[in-house]
């Protein structure tokens, strides 16, 4: 068993608190992805997981078992960092095989490993090449190489694929899915790119200034955000936000009001502010005719991506971007209309968080 938890973990440097009050269960064989802005604390956090930093409270259990006190060595964890850290003079097999050399496991043994490990990776034919001898996506096999023969019960990544380019990116995260699906072990993996976190994740974990925003299954967060700040940090591109005008109609409803009409939408809660934040995704846009148009606004740019077009267009209620069908024909200075489909409305308060049912 290789489940993680956390429970009320605090991290401190002096003053300045850095985690605050986490809690977290990762199951047997789930792969967890931490995501946030720069400085949210997800590298620490995978660090005190580590073992690398110590906590100011709280303790952490792999396996059922209370590791907060332990060495990293002791924790049954592998670790694969942004940097590829690798012995420059040392071969393929005998980097990958370095640590379970300090181990003092028979060399027979090692080899077997560091075999077993570069079949899993598709490397058997790089064991014997040094790494300047090979490409980024193959070194960072190779570090990934070094983490398998160990045979953790827990896999812990810090933005492995940020040194690559956006090509290898793609591959190595289709690599890092095939391995996850052949070992079936635990993997919990830091990137502050919310497309990793969509496509690989079992579960996405959204931090924001040491604390958890939400937890849940990609798509969950995506179609069901808790707050503004999720709305807006996952999917790609970001979700437009527009300040409108919202009155009661009953318990369970508000009429939002737009510049050509209105719309009426099902809510969580009453509302206690007339001023609220209406969400809607680019993808969740369309062109249509200006007279039947909730919408309507003068196309400021346009991002011509091939099988997709990224419109930008100025209305009286701010700059709205809808992502299109790549054949659609406007133009800067053009001035055009924008519809949604209802239900694909998200409508927050004024503290951000979500007020409107799924």
């Amino acid at each position: 068993m290789a489940q993680l938890e956390l429970r009320q973990i605090n991290k401190s440097f002096g003053v300045a608190s850095v985690i605050q009050d986490v809690d977290l269960h990762v199951a047997d064989g789930e792969f967890c992805v931490f995501v946030g802005p720069s400085g949210c604390g997800k590298s620490t956090l995978l660090r005190l997981i580590a073992g690398l930093e110590e906590s100011t409270s709280g303790t952490i259990s792999i396996g059922g078992n209370d590791v907060t006190g332990l060495q990293p060595a002791k924790r049954g964890i592998a670790m694969v960092f942004q940097s590829y850290a690798l012995y420059p003079h040392m071969s393929v097999a005998e980097n990958m095989g370095f640590g379970l050399k300090m181990a003092r496991l028979p060399k027979e043994r090692i080899g077997e490993k560091v075999k077993e490990s570069a079949r899993i990776l598709q490397i058997e034919h790089l064991l014997a090449r040094k790494p300047k001898d090979l490409s980024g996506g193959q070194r960072q096999r190779v570090a990934i190489g070094r983490a398998i023969v160990r045979e953790p019960s827990l896999f812990l990544f810090d933005e492995p694929l940020s040194n690559l380019d956006a090509a290898l990116r793609v591959e190595m995260r289709l690599e890092l899915a095939r391995i996850k699906q052949d070992l079936g072990t635990t993997f919990v993996y830091v990137t502050h790119d919310q497309v990793e976190a969509m496509t690989l994740a079992d579960k996405i974990v959204v931090l924001r200034d040491g604390k958890i925003e939400q937890v849940g299954r990609p798509l969950d967060l995506y179609h069901r955000p808790a707050n503004r700040f999720v709305a807006g940090f996952i999917g790609s591109p970001k979700m437009n936000f527009i300040e409108v005008s919202a009155a009661p109609m009953d318990s369970m409803s508000v009429n939002v009001e737009l510049p050509a009409g209105h719309v009426c939408m099902p809510v969580a809660k009453r509302i206690t502010s007339p001023t609220l934040t209406l969400g809607v995704r680019p993808e969740h846009m369309r062109i249509v005719d200006k007279r039947d148009a909730p919408l309507i606004g003068e196309v400021n740019f346009v991002e011509r991506l091939g099988s997709e077009t990224f419109v930008y267009v100025k209305t009286v209620m701010g700059t709205i971007m809808a992502k299109v069908d790549g054949t659609t024909t406007c133009a800067r200075g053009e001035l055009i209309g924008l519809a949604f489909a209802d239900e694909a409305l998200h409508l927050f308060a004024g503290d951000g968080s979500r007020i409107s049912a799924p």
